[in-house]
C-alpha cells in the first residue's frame, strides 16, 4: 500500500528572491575564496556579503525545541538564517553525508522555514555542492 504523497504549497516569489540572494553570495564566495576553507570562513563571508547588500543574515542561531509542551534548551544552532525565511546549512567536505540533509530538514521542520540549502564549498564547481530542499 503507497502512502499518499504530501502535496506542499508553492514556495512564496519573495521567499525565492531571498533564496537566490543567498546563492548568488555563496557563488561569489566561492569564486573569491574557492575551496579548502574552514566552514566558519565561509560562513562570515556569505553574511557580510548579503547584509552589505541590505540583506538580514543571522548566523548560529539557536534553535529551540518543543517537547510535549515545553521549550527545550537544546545545542543545535542554524549556520545561516537569512530573512527569517531561508536557512542554509554549510559544509566544508570532501564527502557528503545523507545526515547533512537529515539534519536540514529537522532544521527546517522545527523552525517551521520552507526553503533551505545545503551547500558545501569543498568542490571545484558550486553549482555541485549544492542541495535545495522545501519542506
Amino acid at each position: 500500500m503507497n502512502s499518499p504523497k504530501k502535496l506542499y504549497l508553492p514556495v512564496p516569489a519573495e521567499t525565492e528572491k531571498i533564496g537566490k540572494l543567498v546563492l548568488d553570495a555563496a557563488y561569489k564566495v566561492h569564486t573569491v575564496l574557492g575551496p579548502g576553507l574552514l566552514e566558519s570562513v565561509y560562513q562570515t563571508a556569505i553574511k557580510h556579503v548579503l547584509t552589505t547588500g541590505g540583506t538580514l543574515a543571522e548566523t548560529e542561531v539557536k534553535l529551540p525545541i518543543q517537547f510535549e509542551g515545553v521549550e527545550l534548551e537544546s545545542a543545535l544552532k542554524i549556520d545561516l538564517l537569512v530573512e527569517k525565511c531561508v536557512i542554509a546549512e554549510l559544509k566544508s567536505v570532501e564527502k557528503m553525508n545523507p545526515v547533512y540533509e537529515a539534519q536540514l530538514i529537522t532544521y527546517l521542520r522545527l523552525s517551521k522555514v520552507r526553503l533551505g540549502f545545503l551547500i558545501n564549498f569543498n568542490v571545484p564547481h558550486l553549482k555541485d555542492g549544492i542541495k535545495r530542499i522545501v519542506v
